[in-house]
């Protein structure tokens, strides 16, 4: 293979400045490097619902074929002003801004590897690519990725981990919103005629355990807004945070005690809440004995490499496809440090992902 050709791909992709919900460029770079390979490119109508200015990409190699390859084209912070410096043995920004290796490498890997396959006539599988949007934000775009009947499993290319690792089971987030209602009043000249919103959150939060709950479970608030001014007793407190854990139940659990407590301290100072709760993802396991972990361990071992399956805490299309009964894994592409201005990635993981990708199309 080229290697040069797939960094090539990659700083390209990756100079593109494409957050959530404004994928639309790095969309049509897609659109127009598949075409050029002779292959059919659609968009689906995703963005009805996540808000993006572009659907998801979706390419049907073939019939479509039984299984899904995918990455996202969002990144968490901007790439505009991106420089890229290419190591001897890996590619890093000037420190300024990300590298966009959180997904651009993925779409990198799916492209050359598509490229390659086409250029040098290889006999390949049927399947699908896909690329999706709003993955840092929402998980919109693969929550809303059209999908053939005929697809039964999918591998995600996502990962921070290096290649050889592949995360099986994720937790599941569910998000939490209050609003705490109390009485303003002016806080020298009347104070004990107001209910105070603030002392109410407090007291709440400080009957209730934050951050790890068990080895499976956490929760957290992460953001608290409150009050109008230093002298008017604060009539409204705002709160917005998570609980995640493996085990939907503990989640469920930890959550109505949340509620509970609130709806209890805001009781006692004669104040209200309203609280409301959605699921951002659900957890997944991949067992040893779905297809889709038999293959990517079967291409690791083929490529030299040693198959390692791990759990994480963080969510991803995977968590998506999942709670869609697509069994799905995230593949480590190798991108290190994800979201922080010294993200890199070291060349050999490119490489070795594609590998990976080739494998997983190539007709054995």
């Amino acid at each position: 293979m080229e290697h040069p050709r797939l960094i090539e791909i990659f700083i390209q992709l990756a100079k593109i400045n494409a957050l959530s919900t404004e994928e639309a460029p790095v969309a049509d770079y897609i659109k127009s490097f598949l075409m050029n390979l002779g292959l059919t490119i659609e968009k689906d109508n995703s963005d009805i619902h996540t808000g993006s200015n572009t659907g998801n990409v979706i390419c049907k190699v073939g019939s479509g074929g039984n299984f899904l390859m995918l990455s996202h084209m969002d990144t968490a912070r901007p790439t505009a002003e991106l420089v890229t410096i290419i190591l001897e043995d890996k590619i890093v920004s000037n420190g300024k801004t990300v590298l966009g290796v959180d997904n651009r490498a993925g779409i990198a890997v799916l492209l050359y590897t598509m490229e390659q396959s086409v250029k040098q006539k290889e006999k390949i599988k049927d399947f699908t690519l896909s690329f999706t949007t709003c993955e840092e934000t929402t998980l919109g775009g693969s929550t809303n990725l059209k999908i053939d009947e005929n697809i039964e499993y999918a591998f995600i290319f996502d990962s921070s981990h290096r290649p050889g690792t592949f995360i099986n089971a994720a937790c599941g987030a569910k998000s939490f919103n209050i609003v705490i209602a109390g009485k303003p009043s002016h806080s020298g000249i009347a104070p004990e005629k107001g209910i105070n919103a603030i002392t109410i959150a407090a007291n709440a939060i400080s009957k209730l355990d934050w951050g790890r709950i068990d080895n499976d479970t956490t929760a957290n608030i992460g953001l608290l807004n409150g009050g109008s001014a230093v002298n008017v007793i604060p009539e409204k407190v705002v709160i917005d945070g998570e609980v995640r854990s493996f085990d939907m139940n503990k989640v469920e659990s930890v959550i109505q005690n949340i509620n509970r407590v609130f709806e209890k301290e805001a009781a006692k100072l004669d104040g209200t809440i309203l609280f409301t709760d959605l699921w951002d993802f659900k957890p997944f396991t991949v067992s040893k004995d779905e297809e889709v972990f038999k293959r990517i361990e079967e291409v690791m071992i083929r490529i030299g490499l040693e198959p390692k399956p791990v759990i994480s805490l963080g969510g991803s299309d995977a968590n998506s496809l999942n709670g869609r009964g697509i069994p799905s894994i995230n593949l480590g592409i190798g991108a290190q440090n994800p979201h922080a201005n010294d993200e890199f990635i070291f060349i050999n993981d490119l490489i070795k992902s594609a590998e990976i990708a080739f494998e997983l199309i190539r007709e054995n």
